[in-house]
């Protein structure tokens, strides 16, 4: 590419020449039968030309780039589709195929985890409930080579165990026993995970069922990364609390309603691998089916930065596992190695002089949040100030746009955040307004 760009530049510079040459040459024949001292002064005015345009180059300052390049190159996945996005902006540093629609499958249960939440945060529910599976959620109900919690007849539970079930091992058991527990039948629970996903705003996304195994539930990895964001700040409890436990055993004795029976406890792991193997993961869930490949839905945090990411369609072979595995690595190594969030430290604004009203003055606040993503040399030396943009008159209702703060470090602007009036700015009495006015005319414009 810059062997591309420097041949351009030959060629225009050759052309520039051969042009100017033609040109001085014209004149000089013309100017010949004048005098020998205009063909000097000629010959002079051509040789500086060319000296200031070759050298223009060198000579001009050079402005460091924003985000310098020597940042490593994103990783090369084995799989169809990832994301990877800074949890608290939202940003995202790494896409692939973001868009591509695939079947999320048991990455679904982390909605079905989400339904159960709101309902109790709404107060419908409680995590201690004691619940008796219903028939059509025992295990031996649940389709061939199911991920299973083994919920069964004769059993009670409370829904803390029913999450825990779906958390770590992963139980398409009880997914349908969370459904049934919220809503008359599993295709009425699956209306609410698709209605939510469309308050959230998501287009594609939608299920037809609570565990993930149909080949109709559908996502993309950029959309399910912004749920994942949006649960994870509503329910920030529960990643230790959940996705973050490594085993789980059930049933225990406490589960069986026959005070004599054997409860044959099975203990099972955390399906995702990467809580033990990869620093600051944890969460939430992986997921398969043949239709998909290997998915997963991964969260890790390292020094303050949170970040999400999402792997869909490792291939559905043997290899599939650990291809999923090692994509979610790699992509955490490399976002945790370039990119960091900056939580800038502010003091109070200064207010904004505002012309033609009661106060001078007016309080000003942010527009959007002040934390943003950055590469992870920059920032380091920041600092910020107010570019207060054109004259503020009154009146001015609350939200009016009020300048920009603006911020940066050594190499240059990081930030530039909108600034809004805080509150309604009333007009000051006729006086007043007709003073403002006129030192208006002579006031310096601010800086912008």
């Amino acid at each position: 590419m810059i062997k591309l760009i420097l041949g351009i530049i030959r060629r225009i510079f050759e052309r520039a020449v051969l042009l100017v040459s033609k040109t001085k040459d014209a004149i000089l024949n013309y100017a010949e039968a004048n005098s020998r001292n205009l063909k000097i002064l000629l010959s002079a005015l051509f040789c500086f030309f060319i000296v200031v345009f070759f050298a223009e180059p060198f000579f001009s300052p050079q402005v460091p780039p924003d985000f310098p390049d020597e940042r490593l190159p994103p990783p090369q996945i084995g799989s169809r589709a990832a994301v990877v996005m800074d949890a608290a902006t939202g940003t995202f540093v790494f896409l692939e195929n973001p868009d591509k629609e695939i079947q999320p499958a048991s990455l679904t249960k982390v909605m079905t985890m989400h339904i159960a939440f709101t309902e109790i945060a709404a107060g419908r529910a409680c995590l201690d409930d004691i619940i008796v599976p219903p028939y059509e959620s025992w295990a031996v109900n649940q389709p061939p080579r199911s991920s299973l919690m083994f919920l069964a007849g004769g059993q009670q539970v409370s829904l803390r165990e029913l999450l825990l079930g779906l958390a770590v091992p992963s139980g398409n058991d009880a997914a349908v026993a969370v459904a049934l527990h919220f809503a008359p039948s599993v295709a009425d629970f699956a209306d609410m995970m698709t209605q939510e996903a469309g308050a959230m705003g998501l287009e594609v996304t939608r299920f037809v069922e609570p565990s993930g195994i149909s080949a109709y539930n559908m996502t993309t990895a950029r959309e399910f990364a912004y749920f994942v964001r949006n649960y994870i700040r509503l329910w920030p409890e529960s990643l230790m609390d959940f996705h973050a436990v490594r085993y789980f055993s059930f049933p225990r004795a406490e589960h069986l309603t026959d005070p004599d029976g054997r409860p044959r406890t099975i203990t099972q792991r955390n399906s995702n691998t990467l809580l033990e193997s990869t620093e600051g993961v944890d969460g939430l869930r992986t997921g398969f089916i043949y239709e998909s490949g290997f998915n997963t839905s991964l969260t890790a945090e390292r020094n303050g930065t949170r970040f999400i990411a999402v792997i869909l369609g490792a291939p559905p072979t043997q290899q599939g596992r650990a291809i999923r595995e090692a994509d979610g690595r790699r992509l955490f190594e490399w976002a945790f190695s370039n990119y960091r969030t900056i939580r800038p430290n502010l003091e109070a604004l200064p207010p904004a002089r505002v012309w033609r009203a009661g106060e001078n003055y007016a309080a000003v606040e942010l527009s959007a949040p002040a934390e943003f993503t950055a590469p992870v040399e920059r920032g380091e030396d920041m600092n910020w100030r107010i570019d207060a943009g054109a004259h503020l008159a009154a009146p001015l209702p609350a939200g009016s746009p009020a300048g920009s703060l603006v911020l940066y470090d050594s190499l240059g602007e990081l930030r530039r955040i909108p600034l809004v009036t805080a509150g309604d700015v009333k007009e000051g009495g006729f006086f007043k307004r007709v003073f403002d006015s006129v030192r208006m005319l002579f006031a310096r414009r601010p800086a912008g």
